[in-house]
């Protein structure tokens, strides 16, 4: 079978190649894939910049965005021919940490865990694949065109979770919430704000295009304008910071109200320096019982909260952040430059 696989740390070897046809072991799915989800974490791997192959094996399958309808399943196992199903990403260390030992492995201490598409194990980017039970996530059946979308979601389902956890030390009642940064991500994060009964704000520096109109049918605002100004106005409870560009972290950290929590998802690139005034930032922090977080991954209750919250959305504004469906055997193209759009996923 076909499956989109890359020599990690090996720049220019993306190819679509011919893989071994998956065989479940005992507790798991065999699972026919219909898409994946690619992302800046596919971008880079097939960059060179980091990865890591199955043990003793020199390509790694890459997609860690899954989606797939289940061909074969246990006996007893919930699971049943047909099903619309996503995969979990990351897996603890054989040997867990506290956290992971828990069912928290998107808190791993140790480092250890490994993750489809990403770290020693096959993702999920070939035309069948099979998945443990217990690492599988069934969708509703109308989120067929749309349930790539998950794993994305299960990010910024995190999120909200650590941003309420912090919240609750002492009385929060939050009403404004700006998310800056207009990709998938932020997107997915105002999606969640809104369906909180939020008044939520959406910073981006596109002034047009399909992203204004997909805030503003949400019921959110959408603005261009740099975040001090924004955040100055609205003075939110609540920032989720969704860009990983420098100068917009460093804004955000200082943007909230009093009383504020800052939620970091987007990975900055190291080696760029900006000057900035820490002591007054500092003071701000301080002063204000203000908290900052940062928060990557998710475990198993992100996703089944990220599959509700899918369900309960309008399936035709999903449908619009996918801009770009492109075929397996035309996969490199999804890895090549800024086509201008918000989500590219490959339809296997």
């Amino acid at each position: 079978m076909r499956a989109l696989t890359v020599v990690p740390r090996s720049p220019g070897s993306l190819a679509v190649t011919d893989v071994d046809e998956p065989v479940p072991a005992d507790g798991e799915l065999l699972v026919d894939g219909l898409a994946v989800g690619v992302c800046g974490t596919d971008r880079e791997i097939a960059a060179g910049e980091y990865g890591w192959a199955p043990p003793g094996r020199e390509r790694l399958v890459l997609g860690h965005e899954s989606l797939g309808r289940v061909r074969s399943a246990p006996d007893g196992s919930g699971f049943a021919p047909g099903d619309l199903v996503v995969g979990v990403v990351r897996r603890p260390d054989p040997e867990p940490c506290g956290a992971c030992a828990r069912g928290q492995f998107d808190m791993c201490r140790n480092g250890e865990y490994t993750e489809r598409g990403i770290k020693s194990i096959d993702g999920f980017a070939s035309e069948r694949w099979t998945v443990e039970t217990d690492y599988a996530v069934r969708l509703d059946p109308s989120l067929e065109d749309v349930g790539m979308l998950l794993e994305p979601t299960t990010v910024v389902a995190k999120a909200w979770e650590q941003i309420e956890l912090v919240g609750q030390r002492a009385w929060f009642e939050p009403k404004v919430a700006l998310v800056t940064g207009a990709g998938p991500i932020g997107l997915l994060a105002a999606m969640i704000g809104v369906q909180r009964g939020l008044e939520v704000h959406v910073l981006d520096r596109v002034p047009d295009g399909p992203k204004p109109q997909l805030v503003a049918d949400l019921g959110a605002e959408y603005h261009t304008e740099p975040v001090a100004n924004v955040a100055g106005a609205l003075r939110p409870d609540i920032v989720i910071e969704a860009t990983g560009a420098n100068q917009v972290v460093l804004d955000a950290l200082s943007a909230t109200g009093s009383y504020g929590v800052t939620c970091l998802t987007g990975v900055t690139s190291a080696g760029r320096r900006l000057e900035f005034d820490a002591g007054a930032l500092n003071r701000e922090i301080v002063l204000e019982n203000d908290a900052v977080i940062g928060s990557v991954n998710a475990n198993l209750t992100h996703y089944r909260t990220g599959a509700e919250s899918l369900s309960r959305a309008d399936t035709s504004w999903l449908a619009r952040i996918v801009t770009d469906r492109v075929p397996l055997e035309d996969a490199a193209t999804a890895f090549v430059g800024d086509t201008g759009g918000i989500k590219t996923i490959l339809e296997l």
